[in-house]
């Protein structure tokens, strides 16, 4: 197999230039928009099309349907109410429309005088004072009809629609489109790639919209599993590529005297079978000298911080540090509360502990922690984003666990594995090997995302929750119920109970009607009366603040704690039963699954109420109504996150603006398993018997891209 990259960026030839505009101006936008190879321009495709190819009657539209008519213009005006607009009414002998401009130069104004025959396009509406076309297209009449329908393209700022189409038809005509998949392994029927990109580009007037529109024709057919095949080519080599490099291999730690061994043998409950499992092929993948990359994957409370502590018990047993690194100080801390409790008197014989390392922390703290870390003396290291800090060295580190890994972007996951280089000679020469990885996710992963987005990791699932966990009954109550929800409240503190009550907003706001957190708080302790502590928590409050508060309530001394969602992982508080959110049709699926797993943590009944806010129909929208329905009809987490893939989609699902992950522009998780299938069986053959076409055919798809499914 060639040695080069397998998405080497092939030279970019210059944009196509736009007659008549500046160049500059028109290459920046493209270059915004990310066309600037050929191919670029080829794979950039119409969002919508606009039929110019027939004229219809005015009779014939229905309401709030494109159409294109022509006709006399009988009456123009220029109009001041509410505001300046110009008003040009049209007859096409069928019918009349009203052509209204809010915006409009003299020459319009000419155009549309009385007598005028003029050919307009856009969408027609009905309304009290008749049939509308709000800014029409409009064109002198007896021009010809085009002969295919009009492609529109998402543009930017500078970059007028004829220019960007102009410029899409050129790089398409230029574009190499060779076939790179052999054809023995298409898809039986599957349309060529040229085929497939000019019929999208250039329908013509005898193709329905209805079929363009329809992602199961064959063109898109073809689009969607090329796409496929690039993202798993790309995340084949990266597995291989990770195969061939070198990592310590951590062996020790199975005897009786191991800090691994010490560790179950003080625990207060046995591991479940699950967290055994997940322990057991992490132990197999640090004795190996390819680093490991594995995923643990778990419901919420399923125990991943356990399976954890387990990891770096191996590794420290070996001789080597870690580090976790969690996206939020809140989590880093509940992380760090447990580790330092489980671990920090087994390590004090030795001289070791575990650190601490946070950006809100002072200067002489940190420096002081930063010198545990160089020294050895931190044998584990556990904190935000302070972890890599370029003043952080590490001596000997040999396993990262990134928790909620998804919430960080590329380059911090890449720099925290690149602190394995810092240090001194290790097994082989620490200058030479690479840390092994632990990603965890309290958000299971769909079994096509993780075909596809993390198909070059292993996963480990924690697939059931500790003893002692109780259900979480969940009930959905309409605003005007708070006085239950209060109620319901008092009983709970009755009973020796806490609750939470979560907030979307920390102040009011004018812009979005919402119940804010500080009022609500405010709101609560009117109606629960003095002997009821009521607490605030948000990200705003200095750091401080938030872990005063949180150990208020960790040890009781709040009955009710208002937040934001900075509790929505990592809050570990046994004895809270109830949780309440507040506009829960705001909220994301998957964040109100993580909400609710802050309760039913411990041995009491427990319940979470999603209080929701119907809209002006009195209804809420169809997205939050599948939100809220999931929530009460299952508490699975790998259902919850197979609903959440079909609404949001992957790149929300993923957050994969900050994580840099490509997106998937034509092909959908949610109904393309069968070409996700196909693509995965098809990765090795093609990268295996005809490497070089496996090349072309990533960088053709991904360019530099596809170092972001690497990291």
């Amino acid at each position: 197999m060639s040695a080069r990259p397998l998405a080497s960026p092939a030279p970019a030839p210059a944009a196509p230039r736009a007659p008549g505009s500046g160049e500059s101006q028109v290459q920046r936008a493209l270059k915004k928009l990310g066309l600037v190879r050929d191919i670029d321009f080829a794979l950039y495709l119409p969002l919508r099309y606009e039929d110019e190819t027939r004229i219809v009657q005015l009779a014939h539209v229905r309401d709030g349907e494109q159409a294109q008519v022509e006709g006399v213009i009988v009456d123009s005006e220029i109009v001041f109410r509410p505001r300046r607009q110009l008003i040009a009414t049209l007859d096409d002998g069928s019918d009349t429309c009203q052509l209204r401009f809010f915006n409009f130069y003299p020459s319009q104004q000419k155009q549309l005088a009385p007598g005028s025959r003029v050919r307009a396009r856009g969408e027609v509406k009905g309304g009290f004072v008749g049939r509308t076309m709000l800014h029409p297209v409009v064109k002198a009449a007896g021009t010809a009809l085009p002969l295919a329908l009009t492609p529109v393209y998402a543009t930017t700022a500078g970059l007028a629609q004829p220019v960007l189409r102009r410029a899409v038809q050129a790089g398409l005509a230029r574009a190499g489109l060779d076939e790179l998949i052999p054809a023995e392994l298409l898809p039986h029927g599957a349309w060529s790639l040229r085929a497939a990109l000019e019929f999208l580009h250039h329908p013509t007037p005898d193709v329905a919209l209805v079929a363009l529109e329809d992602r199961s024709h064959p063109a898109w057919q073809r689009l969607k599993a090329e796409e496929l095949l690039a993202q798993q080519l790309s995340q084949l080599e990266a597995r291989r590529a990770r195969e061939a490099q070198r990592a310590p291999v951590l062996r020790a730690g199975t005897g009786e005297g191991s800090l691994h061994a010490r560790l179950l043998a003080a625990l207060p409950f046995s591991p479940t079978g699950a967290q055994a499992r997940a322990d057991r092929e992490i132990a197999a993948d640090l004795a190996h000298r390819q680093p490991m990359h594995r995923l643990l994957q778990g419901d919420v409370g399923s125990g991943k911080t356990l399976v954890a502590a387990l990891a770096a018990a191996r590794c420290i047993d070996a001789g080597f540090q870690c580090a976790l690194m969690a996206p939020t100080e809140i989590l880093a801390s509940q992380h760090f509360g447990k580790l330092v409790g489980w671990l920090d008197p087994l390590l004090a014989a030795q001289g070791r502990r575990v650190a601490w390392l946070t950006g809100s922390q002072k200067k002489r703290e940190r420096d002081a922690m930063a010198a545990a870390v160089e020294s050895g003396e931190a044998a584990l290291v556990v904190g935000t984003h302070a972890v890599i800090s370029e003043k952080v060295r590490f001596q000997r580190l040999a396993l990262a666990i990134v928790d909620e890994q998804h919430r960080f972007g590329v380059a911090q996951r890449l720099a925290l594995r690149g602190k394995a280089s810092e240090g001194g000679e290790g097994q082989g020469g620490m200058q030479a090997l690479e840390p092994h990885l632990l990603m965890m996710s309290a958000t299971p992963i769909p079994r096509t995302l993780a075909m596809s987005y993390y198909a070059d990791l292993d996963v480990s699932t924690l697939d059931e929750l500790p003893p002692g966990r109780t259900p979480v009954v969940t009930k959905l109550l309409a605003e005007h119920r708070r006085d239950e929800v209060i109620a319901r409240i008092h009983g709970q503190i009755q009973q020796g109970r806490q609750v939470y009550w979560v907030c979307p907003l920390i102040e009011e706001s004018e812009a979005v009607d919402l119940r804010n957190a500080t009022a609500t708080r405010d709101e609560l302790a009117d109606a629960l009366g003095e002997t009821v502590r009521v607490g605030l928590l948000h990200s705003r409050m200095p750091t401080a603040e938030k872990q005063a508060v949180m150990a208020d309530f960790s040890a009781g001394t709040l009955q009710v704690l208002v937040s934001t969602t900075v509790i929505e992982v990592g809050v570990d508080v046994p004895n809270a039963s109830l949780m309440v959110i507040e506009h829960s049709e705001r909220f994301g699926l998957s964040q109100l699954h993580q909400l609710r797993g802050r309760v039913g943590r411990g041995a009491a009944a427990s319940a979470c109420v999603l209080l929701y806010a119907p809209g002006d129909s009195g209804r809420v929208g169809q997205a939050a109504k599948a939100r809220l329905t999931a929530m009460v009809e299952t508490a699975d987490g790998f259902e919850i996150a197979r609903r959440d893939l079909e609404i949001r989609g992957p790149g929300e699902f993923l957050g994969a603006r900050q994580s840099g992950a490509p997106l998937l522009r034509f092909a959908d998780l949610a109904t393309d398993q069968r070409l996700l299938e196909w693509a995965r069986d098809l990765a090795p053959q093609l990268l295996d018997r005809h490497p070089d076409q496996a090349h072309r055919h990533v960088d053709r798809w991904l360019g530099t891209k596809a170092e972001f499914l690497k990291a």
